[in-house]
């Protein structure tokens, strides 16, 4: 007896959301907002500023737009350490010598690694994606059925 309450999972799109999750928790780890610095260089005004009492350097905006660069990023990064410390030990071991090792790492080298057979490891692969995808709250409906 099958529940005709839930709706069904497109497989393949979920699958595609995570992958993209995991590739960005990489670039994450490595950006570093270089291109929002501030102007070293003096600029001078005939007209002086106008009387608000407001007071905008280039170099507060930059400390500013870093902050909430470093903040998302930050945020970003602990959603998915949070995820992937839910799934349980195989799955977890999985994601993190498939995904997110420094080192471009191949899926048969990672079953290779852990003893598991192709079937066994593409099956736990799976299983962990769909709870990732479901924790990190991107998986993806068929259409024409509703959530």
């Amino acid at each position: 007896m099958q529940l005709t309450f839930l709706p069904e999972i497109d497989q393949d799109a979920t699958k595609k959301n995570v992958e993209e999750a995991l590739e960005k928790y990489q670039v994450m780890l490595l950006m570093d907002p270089e291109e929002h610095e501030p102007k070293v260089t003096a600029s001078f005004r005939l007209a002086p500023a106008a009387p608000t009492n407001e007071f905008h350097s280039t170099t507060e905006d930059v400390a500013l737009k870093k902050i909430d660069i470093t903040e998302k990023r930050r945020n970003y990064i602990n959603r998915i350490r949070k995820a992937v410390n839910r799934l349980n030990y195989q799955e977890r071991t999985i994601i993190i010598k498939r995904y997110l090792n420094r080192d471009d790492v191949y899926d048969y080298e990672v079953y290779n690694e852990l003893g598991f057979s192709e079937r066994k490891y593409y099956r736990i692969k799976s299983r962990a994606f769909y709870k990732l995808a479901f924790a990190l709250k991107i998986e993806v409906y068929k259409e024409g059925v509703k959530q």
